[in-house]
């Protein structure tokens, strides 16, 4: 196929943890993919570049100067504009200051908008979270029966949720996708599971705060997952305009989740278990989260921050059944949890 023949997507992010499968998968599926990096060029890139898989363009999405003439060069060397949009990029962090929250979760989604309503390219597939729904005890609701909503006022799901409205009242259907995946994990995973790492190394413990004593459900969402949802976001009709939970099908509770990491990564090492009151961990969360936000950390200075906390303590079971029947319509393969740890498994005995 000639190149300019082929559809063309520009993915934001493209050198985090989402959005290297997102070009992968984008690569697979035979799309000529730009890949829109700021600050660096991750490993996986620079292969991918050496096997003229990708095209990689520099710039800034929450600067709107800079946006658009990574988005000229990306059509320059595709000999056509993006078709589609694929919004990685963001602030993916509970602590920090609000002013970076809305500039790289807000500003940047609303400049890819306003793009996508006047110029050629179709469509953007924002990244968003589940978080946009609050942190509480859920059971198993669908996407259309929950209300977006902040109710432990943090800037990460506040930004998210307006960049959601800003689409949903800017945009027709068809030109917007969101795609809302719950705690994402695999193989490069740099956030949530480094944080359970780096805790569970110094613990002897396994620390569970409120009510649910880690019975509550850790919504895992494998990233090769997340990366099929957000591609399918982006060619399926019966996707346009909608969002979609990504969690993987598996229940798996708050404890599962610590002793499956600590099974991959501290192998032989025992711990015992503890349930605390959730008021003293809001105590010890609140001033984590003072202190980091006071130097406008990327992530908390220790474990729990306040925001963490209503994670680990709340009971997080969306319904995933719109991601599952479109995966099951198109014959694609979800990946389960038992797969995910046998690859995390293997990537960290070869490291």
């Amino acid at each position: 196929m000639n190149l300019s023949e082929k559809k063309h997507v520009l993915v934001t992010g493209a050198a985090g943890f989402i959005g290297g499968y997102v070009v992968e998968e984008f690569i697979h599926n035979d799309w000529a993919v730009s890949a829109l990096v700021h600050r660096r060029v991750s490993e996986k890139l620079e292969r991918l570049v050496q096997d003229k898989k990708i095209a990689i363009v520099k710039g800034d999405a929450a600067d709107k100067t800079s946006l658009i003439e990574a988005i000229a060069e990306a059509g320059q060397k595709w000999s056509r504009v993006p078709d589609v949009i694929v919004h990685c990029a963001g602030r993916a962090s509970d602590v920090g200051w609000k002013r970076e929250f809305r500039r790289a979760n807000f500003d940047s989604v609303r400049f890819i908008g306003e793009w996508v309503g006047e110029k050629e390219t179709r469509k953007i597939i924002f990244v968003s979270t589940t978080d946009v729904y609050g942190l509480r005890d859920f059971g198993h609701e669908k996407e259309e029966d929950l209300p977006l909503c902040n109710n432990k006022n943090n800037p990460y799901p506040e930004y998210k949720i307006l960049a959601e409205q800003w689409l949903v009242e800017n945009l027709q259907p068809e030109q917007y996708g969101i795609v809302q995946p719950a705690s994402v994990w695999g193989v490069g995973d740099t956030t949530m599971t480094a944080r359970a790492v780096d805790f569970l190394r110094v613990s002897p413990w396994i620390i569970h705060f409120g009510h649910w004593k880690g019975r509550n459900r850790w919504p895992m969402a494998h990233v090769r997952n997340v990366a099929a949802g957000i591609y399918l976001a982006a060619v399926r009709s019966e996707l346009a305009g909608k969002a979609v939970h990504i969690l993987d099908s598996e229940f798996t509770s708050c404890d599962d989740f610590y002793r499956i990491i600590a099974g991959i990564y501290l192998p032989g090492k025992k711990f015992g278990r503890i349930c605390l009151p959730l008021w003293l961990g809001k105590a010890f969360g609140g001033v984590v989260s003072l202190v980091s936000n006071l130097f406008n950390l990327d992530r908390p200075i220790t474990d729990p921050s306040l925001y963490a906390l209503h994670i680990v303590s709340s009971n997080l079971d969306f319904d995933n059944q719109r991601f599952v029947q479109i995966m099951k319509k198109v014959g694609r393969h979800v990946w389960t949890r038992e797969e995910g740890i046998v690859e995390l498994r293997k990537s960290f005995r070869q490291d």
